[in-house]
């Protein structure tokens, strides 16, 4: 926010100084980045959320005292919140129109509370406190931060932690803004790729040699350094359109210093002769091109553009393109999709800085018959003929491209940003660069072609050979794709019957390189090469001693386990893999000594495990002992996908109970310690969760003090961690010891803060993590204090249905054990007509939930007013003809506690509510009984719900024999003797006997529906 708002953002220019941020594309990026940051700093830096700034941000707001709910001080329309420095002043203060705020943990609250105004509170704010670094931080280390070339954050560190230990969160505060900071102008910068066309400079260097004919003296950038969008503007210039800067000597004029820009090129202030600063100020009118402006100051230049052809068109292509296109830029007229993409203009540059300026010298390329057939022949006279344009490869318009990528961007490296030096990533891409030029090549000159013949010979050391080739450089995603499209990959399929070891080892390795993307595992499948694979795996793999032959056998097992890996992602493929015996072949190979050919096999259980026969058969073939014991070995990808393989599969109980037979807990708690490679952490967690949902696996995990490391990991870790140690933690705190550990461990206000994020999946776990916890009194008053529940509330406006049913049965411990429930509930402004209306859903598992909630929100007399005058008796009414068990006993119990206001009881008879509950007496459910009685039981107070329960049969004969019938007093059939003869049948009947049942009403009904 320093020199990104300074350099980066766009302001309207204001005489009184007071600029506001300009409408424009760039700015809204940067807003939305500011937010992002802001809305996520609590959850994901609780520590740094809670630092004091050294002065408070302030601004005009649209926000009103009404919008700020529960944990804070509201009096007419100001409010306060209870935090406050150590000089007492309020964290957040409300005096309209303006507001203070003094730490990023009240930011986050007040940018949640505004809603849909956030965008323009971070505007506002920004505006108004034009230097907010100063403000967070002081001018200390506001000032490091505005220098350009600070790089060095731990030096800062180190410096301040020697000078006060009492500053290391400043200090980290300082690092997340610079971080931040970079952020934006990074994001500045994405724009201007594809934008950058110089050619015009190029064209003008060539007509400025000595002689008469000469335009120009001299022109010249005032930068060397190009960066990798093709720009040489500094990065903060850069945002703002500007691409770079010329200084241009005429014939016949004074130096000029021109600016070339997205919009067009114009003079500027020059360069500063003691400083070598440029001017950047505008100082004429804004030219089409540079052509336009040395006409309109050059007569010179004016005159002799006419005797010279300067038409950027009549330039060769290679002129025109060569020295702006990157990495990153776009081809002209084609979209690009991805790295693929992008990885072809580095390949088409090198090709088009290798051509000769005359395009009748070049030397031409036929194209190779393969290629005439299928049509793949470069339009462009660019490309020399026999080449083939990467878009040539892409898949049919039918196809998926995130699924024809899903592999490729998999297999891609994140490239951090931190601690390593540009020149290394410009080291590494050279280095990739030069491998896959020489790799297109053999692509361009027709030499994939014969490579693909040769395994049509009958020349084993053809094929070996060329298989080796091919293998290598299928790991380019144009080279398999190609592959595919020739058809070589039913060719390199046809080995796998070749009775050579060596030569179908090789073969697998290369189908399990191709097979990456949807299609070519599609064609691996069609052509039958799942099951050829499949019977590659048969082999003796557990010998202590092995021949050369078995040495063989073993090698080709590893290929084609590798091969089936690939394949294996595919959902049709697993289904081949099982029918062709692929399971039992796998499980045989979890045998092996080997980690080389335990790493496919494990890694392609793990991806079947996904489907529920292959973890039937994982179960019952006994393989959860194999991976359990390989969970020990010391290699992390192996480790890595046998905690998967317990992660899927897991969800059965018996598989669980394995895990804990054959000793397998301990060594996933051990896991937990590879903190650095998340995968593995990803992998461990998840496997801890699903086996915590055992209560004798949650007592052994205890053992190993598996909770405490599992707390210490709720915050810095990516959502994929997150999400299984939130799941484990909600398991763990289903045993009421674990609840006070989750508390003394600060496990509470980390959970909580987890509910501001977005993930669904990590939202639901949260919110069942947090319900748990709210079972304990002391652990309530926690998440009451730091607004749990306002949290947990606001998710019933999520719009996925998992998200809300997991809130509300959060809700419902955290109001029954609330000290003023009543009244915590009643200062969520809106919160009861939001659960009345999402009684309105089609989905079970929410009605449930949230009829679950009105039960315990029912209790407190004002609140169920409120939920009456919201309509809650006739959307409750309309429920009742539902034939989910789960939903009719929470269903029943919210109309048991409705009827205790007003007239509650005959509006819930004249709506037809009745009658439905009492066939609810019928269900199988023993709970279901027990709300049912306890509704039927208050219906029973009005006389007109009684007669309609006696004609629904509320009250059958409990022996026909003795003509006994049994009466539930509590439902007011026996109140007295006329009621008794009213409403049941004639006891004067010989055959009826009544008599009052005196015992409890669940009791009675429960005896009466049995009979």
């Amino acid at each position: 926010m320093g020199l990104s708002l300074a350099r980066a953002a766009q302001w309207t220019t204001a005489t009184s100084g007071a600029g506001k941020l300009a409408p424009t594309l760039m700015n809204e990026s940067l807003l939305k980045e500011v937010l992002r940051f802001v809305e996520q700093f609590s959850s994901q830096h609780p520590q740094e959320a809670e630092h004091v700034f050294e002065e408070p941000l302030q601004w005009s707001t649209t926000l009103m005292a009404s919008d700020f709910k529960t944990h804070y001080n509201i009096s007419d329309l100001d409010v306060q919140s209870p935090e406050k420095d150590n000089k007492g002043h309020p964290l957040l203060q409300l005096s309209l129109p303006t507001i203070c705020v003094r730490s990023f943990s009240q930011l986050s609250r007040l940018v949640y509370l505004a809603d849909n105004k956030k965008m323009e509170e971070v505007q506002a704010c920004l505006e108004e406190n034009r230097d907010p670094i100063v403000k967070i931080l002081g001018t200390s280390l506001d000032s490091i931060l505005e220098k350009e070339d600070y790089t060095d954050g731990l030096s800062l560190v180190d410096e301040e932690k020697e000078e006060d230990q009492g500053k290391d969160i400043k200090v980290r505060l300082f690092l997340l803004l610079q971080d931040l900071d970079k952020q934006l102008l990074s994001k500045c910068l994405k724009d201007m790729d594809g934008r950058v066309r110089l050619h015009e400079v190029e064209m003008l260097k060539r007509h400025c040699c000595e002689g008469g004919k000469r335009v120009l003296k001299s022109i010249r950038y005032t930068s060397d350094y190009v960066f990798s969008n093709g720009c040489r503007a500094p990065p903060w210039r850069q945002a703002l359109n500007e691409i770079c800067y010329l200084v241009i000597e005429p014939c016949d004029t004074k130096t000029l210093y021109i600016t070339c820009s997205t919009a067009g090129v114009f003079l500027n202030g020059g360069i500063n002769r003691e400083g070598e600063e440029i001017g950047f100020e505008q100082t004429s009118d804004v030219f089409e091109d540079l052509g336009a402006l040395l006409k309109s100051t050059s007569p010179h230049f004016a005159e002799n553009a006419k005797e010279q052809d300067f038409q950027a068109q009549e330039l060769p292509p290679t002129v025109k393109i060569q020295h702006v296109e990157s990495v990153d830029a776009q081809e002209q007229g084609q979209p690009q999709r991805s790295d693929e993409q992008q990885e072809k203009n580095v390949h088409e540059k090198a090709r088009q800085q290798h051509a000769p300026n005359k395009a009748d010298d070049r030397k031409k390329y036929e194209p190779c018959p393969r290629w005439k057939n299928l049509g793949l022949v470069s339009p462009h006279d660019k490309t020399p003929k026999g080449a083939v344009p990467v878009d040539a490869f892409s898949e049919s318009s039918s196809e998926s491209e995130e699924e024809e990528e899903e592999e490729e961007q998999s297999e891609r490296r994140l490239e951090s940003n931190t601690d390593l030096p540009s020149e290394y990533w410009q080291i590494q891409k050279l280095v990739k660069y030069l491998k896959e030029m020489c790799q297109l090549a053999i692509r361009d000159v027709g030499g994939l072609e014969v490579l693909i013949n040769l395994l049509d010979t009958d020349d084993i050391q053809c094929k070996m050979g060329s298989l080796k080739i091919l293998r290598t450089i299928s790991h380019n995603v144009h080279i398999r794709r190609a592959i595919v499209d020739m058809g070589g990959l039913q060719s390199i399929m046809k080995i796998l019957d070749s009775p050579v070891k060596n030569l179908k080892a090789l073969d697998a390795e290369t189908i399990a390189n191709v097979a990456k993307f949807r299609r070519a595992r599609r064609t691996v499948r069609q052509y039958g090469g799942i099951k050829k694979l499949v019977k590659l795996l048969d082999c003796v793999p557990n010998l202590a001693n092995l021949t050369a032959e078995q040495e063989k056998d073993v090698e080709v097992a590893r290929c084609g386990a590798l091969a089936l890996w690939s394949c294996s992602k595919s959902t049709k493929n697993k289904e081949a893999i099982r029918k062709a015996g692929g399971v039992f072949m796998l499980g045989h190979l979890l045998k092996s000594p080997h980690e080389n050919m335990l790493i496919p096999v494990v890694g392609t259980l793990q991806e079947c495990a996904s489907e529920e026969s292959y973890r039937i058969a994982i179960q019952t073939e006994g393989m959860i002992k194999d991976v359990v014991q390989n969970l020990s070995r010391d290699n992390d990808e192996l480790q890595m996908h046998c905690a998967n393989v317990i992660f899927k599969c897991a969800q059965d109980k018996q598989t669980r109970y394995l895990v804990h037979q054959y000793k397998g807990l301990q060594p996933l708690v051990l896991l937990l310690s590879k903190a650095h490679n998340k995968q593995l952490l990803a992998a461990a967690t998840g496997a801890i969760w699903k086996c915590s949902i055992s209560v004798e696996n949650v007592t052994k995990f205890q053992e190993y003090k598996a909770l405490e490391t599992l707390l210490r990991l709720l915050t810095d870790q990516p959502e994929e961690v997150l999400v299984n140690v939130v799941g484990a933690v909600g398991e763990f705190a289903k045993i009421p010891a674990n609840k006070a550990t989750i508390r003394k461990c600060g496990g509470i206000r980390s959970l909580v803060n987890l509910l501001t994020g977005t993930n669904q999946a990590l939202l639901v776990n949260v919110t069942k993590a947090v319900g748990a916890c709210a079972t304990d009194m002391d652990n309530m008053i926690i998440i009451d204090k730091v607004d749990g529940v306002r949290l947990i509330w606001s998710l019933l406006k999520n719009p996925s249905a998992d998200v809300q049913s997991s809130a509300a049965w959060a809700l419902c411990p955290c109001i029954e054990n609330a000290k003023d429930a009543g009244e915590m509930v009643r200062s969520l402004v809106g919160g009861l007509e939001l659960i009345v209306n999402l009684l309105k859903s089609t989905n079970n598992e929410v009605l449930a939930s949230i009829c679950a909630a009105i039960a315990k929100i029912a209790r407190d007399k004002e609140n169920l007013a409120v939920l009456t005058d919201h309509g809650v008796v006739q959307l409750l009414t309309k429920l009742t003809n539902t034939t989910d068990d789960r939903l009719r006993r929470h269903l029943a119990e919210a109309v048991g506690h409705c009827c205790m206001w007003g007239s509650n009881r005959v509006s819930f008879g004249d709506a037809g509510a009745v009658a439905p509950l009492v066939r609810y007496l019928k269900s199988k459910d023993k709970a279901v009984h027990k709300t049912t009685a306890m509704a039927l039981y208050q219906l029973s107070r009005d006389p007109s719900n009684c007669i309609t329960m006696h004609d629904r049969g509320v009250v059958k004969t409990r022996k026909r024999n003795t003509g006994t019938l049994i009466v539930p007093s509590s439902l007011g059939l026996s109140r007295s003797g006329t009621e008794a003869h009213t409403y049941l049948p004639d006891p004067r009947r010989k055959h009826y006997s009544v008599r009052a049942c005196q015992s409890p009403p669940i009791q009675c009904v429960l005896e009466c529906s049995a009979l």
